[in-house]
């Protein structure tokens, strides 16, 4: 059944009259959809540089307190249903990368994350774990990567949420850190 036109009969008739005679496309002319579908996406460039900027300076803007070694990591943004917070704490996702900050210092360990977590939701990845440390091999046994890991994380858009892991899987050394897709 043809759609009716919300055009006039005057603004048809003027589009046929200036696009001229129109010849049906052969079968065989038209474009392979299903073979297009395995063609990567473009990529905007502009915006990904935007995205490394702001998340590297909202990295620099402030100083946490230390965390305690044994403290829990625990973050959920407004909007993000509980029950998928609660899958991920108690492991129910599949981690699919891991990114350990053993050895880095702050500055190496914030380009780290960045480049860790932009990647990862390129990919399309929904959980991954990110290996902090508790902290016993910085000065004054603090947890120097821990706080700023808490801090870092939610300042980043991308991260809805995030935990520390089960005892199993790092315990409060680790936090489980949900993504949200781009």
């Amino acid at each position: 059944m043809p759609r009716k036109s919300k055009l006039s009969p005057e603004d048809i008739a003027l589009f046929r009259r200036e696009a001229g005679p129109v010849n049906p496309m052969r079968p065989g002319n038209r474009a392979d959809l299903a073979r297009k579908r395995n063609i990567p996406l473009p990529s905007p460039r502009q915006a990904h540089h935007d995205q490394t900027r702001d998340a590297a300076e909202m990295l620099d803007t402030f100083e946490p307190a230390a965390a305690d070694p044994g403290a829990e990591l625990s973050f959920l943004r407004p909007g993000v249903q509980r029950s998928q917070f609660r899958k991920m704490r108690k492991g129910h996702y599949a981690i699919r990368s891991e990114l350990d900050l053993h050895g880095m210092n702050t500055a190496e360990a914030r380009r780290q994350i960045v480049a860790f977590l932009q990647e990862c939701r390129r990919r399309g990845e929904r959980c991954v774990r990110i290996i902090h440390g508790k902290g016993y091999n910085s000065p004054n046994q603090q947890p120097i990567l821990k706080s700023k890991l808490n801090m870092w994380l939610r300042q980043c858009d991308g991260v809805l949420a995030f935990c520390s892991a089960p005892a199993n899987d790092g315990g409060t050394g680790a936090a489980y850190v949900l993504l949200g897709t781009l």
